[in-house]
């Protein structure tokens, strides 16, 4: 393995049949991967990965949907993994503010790249955690990209948690400045979901059930680092943004959405928090919300041991709920 700002290591690499460098509008260079579908494409899923982590992780899930006759290509956002940009170091998603605006962009430009190679078929986003936000977001406001939308671990609070921790953050901008690490943000998040997960093996089994996947985890030089003061300002505001489902277009209400939750995921208040979502888009007249809480389930649903009837259950999804003809 290699240092937390270089490449991957050689086993996750290879887990996707190819991978390659994407030159966005924003900037970036986008390190990207994908997986040809295996079977006759039905269309393409975009995956979106979680903070403090990478794309390389989605492998596994890559196949499987390739396997069912979907493209997958999956990218690092901005300050995580292979991608880079002048204004995107280790941990910030932009050191001149507009990360959210550039994230987006980032995720309109693998779409267009993917639906170029592949004749227009539409596109499926799929987000875990805080890619679940992004997620959420992007089919908010550009539902016209889109043939439908997964959003997986994601924690879209409006609560008094949320409000707490986003006064912390302005306090910290305030004292240290939005490009370094928070000292607050990973006690009150990673090290208060470890304590609630109890087992005490490591800091990180609220992750999985799975020792050996919280110990790939721990491994990884890419995974498990501290977000800047920035970053989780953006990861928040996006929390916020993505609950505010009131006024959104009637093309994003036509959009099936597939939401899953761990029972036992304390990033998401065991499942509490996407089910509150599931809710808010039922009430807002988004007509195709299918929702589904692992009751033995942690906060990463595909490594743990729920991932294959979870992967399943979102296949027949896909195969169900998503057109065809859908423009995406």
């Amino acid at each position: 393995m290699t240092d937390k700002t270089g490449s991957r290591d050689a086993r996750t690499h290879t887990a996707f049949e190819d991978r390659l460098e994407l030159a966005a509008p924003s900037g970036a260079r986008l390190n990207v991967y994908r997986q040809a579908a295996a079977a006759p494409a039905r269309g393409i899923v975009h995956v979106n990965h979680g903070v403090a982590e990478h794309a390389a992780r989605y492998g596994r899930f890559a196949r499987a949907l390739a396997a069912a006759g979907w493209h997958v290509y999956a990218h690092d956002h901005r300050g995580h993994g292979g991608t880079r940009a002048p204004d995107a170091p280790p941990g910030v998603f932009s050191l001149g503010g507009d990360g959210i605006g550039k994230v987006m962009a980032d995720c309109a430009a693998v779409q267009d790249h993917a639906r170029a190679a592949h004749g227009g078929l539409p596109v499926v986003m799929f987000g875990h955690s805080m890619g679940g936000l992004i997620a959420m977001n992007h089919a908010l406001a550009h539902a016209e990209r889109l043939a439908g939308v997964a959003v997986w671990n994601a924690n879209l609070a409006r609560g008094i948690a949320a409000h707490a921790a986003r006064i912390v953050l302005g306090w910290e901008r305030l004292r240290l400045g939005s490009d370094v690490p928070s000292r607050l943000l990973p006690r009150l998040t990673f090290a208060a979901w470890a304590k609630a997960a109890g087992d005490g093996r490591t800091p990180f089994d609220w992750l999985s059930h799975v020792e050996a996947e919280v110990d790939a985890y721990i491994a990884d030089p890419l995974c498990g680092w501290d977000p800047s003061v920035g970053l989780w300002q953006a990861v928040f505001a996006m929390m916020r943004r993505g609950a505010d489902v009131a006024g959104a277009s009637a093309r994003a209400r036509a959009l099936p959405f597939h939401l899953v939750g761990g029972g036992k995921d304390p990033a998401t208040a065991n499942g509490a928090a996407v089910r509150a979502q599931a809710e808010r888009l039922r009430r807002a007249g988004f007509a195709d919300v299918t929702v589904a809480i692992y009751p033995d389930g942690r906060h990463e649903t595909l490594n743990d041991r729920v991932a294959g009837p979870a992967t399943a259950h979102l296949l027949v999804w896909l195969d169900t709920h998503v057109r065809r003809d859908a423009a995406g």
